[in-house]
């Protein structure tokens, strides 16, 4: 029974592994000479499919497969299982949190190289797709810490996150991934 309690004991142990990070967002713009804005916020993660990155009004969430992004009252919505940009996305967010124990191998449209002790996975999209959002995702990481995500648009634009104050064990209402 000893045995029974505490295999329990872990799996509920890692089955709610969270952790919150402070979050910079830079967006830079570059029409009608706007600067680079910078606002603050949190990267919330719970488990490995759960992850939402709030500043002020604007989110992106992930929630298993289901992908939001909210900036002011405008919502848009998408879902890895149907969007290729978004599956690749998905999984290497999903192999970061997991500590590169999902396999991504098999995506051709993405980078894996090494920097000053950080793994940074670079997702360019074919360009054959001319309908994406996004020309391409940067994500840097520490192990499993997040480091940086960088949104790249066709147009110069971008949106860069940049993480600070790993915390683990932090308590997280599901409310912050819808």
């Amino acid at each position: 029974m000893k045995k029974l309690f505490f295999i329990i004991s872990i799996f509920t142990l890692v089955a709610t592994v969270s952790f919150a990070q402070t979050t910079a967002k830079t967006t830079k713009t570059v029409y009608k000479g706007k600067k680079a804005t910078t606002s603050t916020g949190t990267l919330y993660a719970k488990k490995s499919s759960k992850v939402a990155i709030i500043t002020g009004k604007d989110a992106l969430i992930m929630n298993g497969t289901a992908f939001t992004m909210k900036k002011g009252p405008l919502k848009a919505k998408t879902d890895a299982t149907k969007d290729m940009q978004y599956r690749t996305f998905h999984d290497v967010l999903v192999n970061i949190l997991l500590e590169g124990n999902a396999d991504i191998s098999k995506y051709s449209d993405t980078k894996i190289t090494k920097a000053n002790g950080n793994t940074v996975y670079t997702i360019k999209p074919s360009a054959g797709n001319k309908k994406l959002m996004f020309t391409s995702f940067v994500i840097t990481a520490s192990g499993k810490e997040l480091k940086s995500i960088r949104l790249d648009r066709s147009n110069g634009q971008y949106t860069e996150y940049v993480f600070s104050d790993y915390k683990t064990g932090v308590t997280i209402d599901d409310k912050v991934f819808k």
